[in-house]
């Protein structure tokens, strides 16, 4: 054969396997495994011990197994760029590929952020919501609020927490009026709540709480789980925890990741990043049960009384935070759009819950009867 006509055949050969190798993926994986993987420089905002940030790694290590070498996050430690409160900028502005936060954290930018976590939810838990974000037009709408700050972002909430204590308090809080000129720590719209309900409210950040408590400058606090609050060295400081509260019943974290960054990732790779998000998800919640019951009895053997917070004050809170949130919504219609379509939502699954899931209380009283007639249970 002419060598001449070889060399116009294997280019068109090559070009014909090469359209089918694309149309199969295979050109791009090998492409990308040849000039190493994609690197996302990513950053927790928790401390290294703090549980929280252990459920950062364990979605980075998700998506690293997912993606088979092509993609990999390499997850920095809280501070190391950005400030929690500075996470949305530093993702925004490409000076981190994505990070793993709440949306308490960016509250500061638009008071809707709230809405994903703060507040009684209209009844829903913080799986409900996930729900909502998913199907009923959350994703959307949260979407349509970084645009209108912004903020050039993907978010991914996931992660649902158990409803968070009341908190930690220098005596049981039996009836509302406790909380009248009470020195409290809270965040983001229970801020807003709690001053309301007459306390004098200081957003102490977390890793300052236990300090502040020991100064006095603060004297009750809350934060989000037994596991979290025995890392903070609460229960060095109080002997009564208040479950069961409406602040923040329904909480969630979230994913960040830089959108420019995140929309130049072929398909194969954003699907790595959202099947990811869901299987963490999943583990997160697993390993809070786990992780939370052990502490909040390893709490009790330190001494912790744990008591039940009184309807009164739940209703209260349901009051204030309904004032609060008017207040928010003043002026604010996309606040609005998100408390309607979370309504509208709750509306219907939260009555098909209530209606279809059998208490547990009575199954565990039934199998548990010694434990359950323990003075002091809640």
């Amino acid at each position: 054969m002419d060598v001449r006509k070889q060399g116009k055949v294997k280019p068109a050969r090559r070009r014909i396997v090469g359209a089918a190798a694309v149309a199969l993926g295979a050109p791009m994986i090998g492409s990308a495994r040849a000039a190493g993987p994609i690197v996302m420089r990513w950053q927790s905002t928790w401390p290294a011990g703090e549980i929280f940030h252990e459920y950062a790694t364990d979605f980075a290590r998700k998506v690293n197994d997912l993606a088979g070498g092509e993609m990999r996050i390499d997850v920095l430690g809280a501070g190391t760029v950005a400030s929690a409160s500075g996470l949305l900028d530093a993702v925004s502005k490409g000076s981190l590929d994505g990070g793993h936060g709440m949306f308490v954290h960016h509250y500061h930018k638009h008071s809707a952020l709230a809405l994903w976590g703060s507040g009684p939810a209209f009844g829903m838990d913080a799986n409900m919501l996930l729900a909502w974000h998913r199907y009923g037009g959350g994703k959307q709408l949260l979407a349509k609020l970084y645009d209108s700050i912004g903020a050039n972002v993907v978010s991914f909430p996931y992660g649902p927490m158990p409803t968070q204590p009341l908190g930690w308090f220098g005596r049981p809080v039996s009836r509302v009026e406790h909380f009248k000129g009470l020195k409290f720590r809270t965040d983001g719209l229970a801020v807003d709540l709690f001053n309301a309900m007459g306390a004098a409210v200081d957003p102490v950040p977390p890793g300052e709480i236990a300090a502040a408590m020991k100064s006095t400058r603060i004297e009750a606090a809350e934060y989000n789980n037994a596991t979290s609050d025995n890392g903070l060295g609460l229960a060095e400081l109080s002997k009564v925890c208040m479950l069961q509260s409406y602040h923040q019943n329904a909480e969630q974290f979230e994913i960040l990741f830089n959108k420019t960054r995140f929309d130049a990732l072929p398909a194969r790779l954003k699907a790595v990043i959202e099947i990811a998000v869901e299987a963490a998800s999943a583990e997160m919640s697993w390993k809070a049960i786990d992780r939370y019951s052990r502490d909040y009895f390893d709490l009790q053997r330190k001494g912790v009384k744990f008591y039940r917070t009184p309807d009164a004050v739940l209703q209260r809170q349901l009051d204030s935070y309904d004032a609060a949130a008017a207040k928010r919504g003043d002026g604010n219609p996309l606040f609005g759009e998100i408390q309607a379509s979370q309504k509208q939502f709750a509306e219907r699954t939260v009555r098909w819950e209530q209606d279809t899931v059998v208490s547990r209380r009575a199954a565990y009283n039934h199998y548990f009867r010694d434990v359950a007639k323990k003075p002091g249970t809640v």
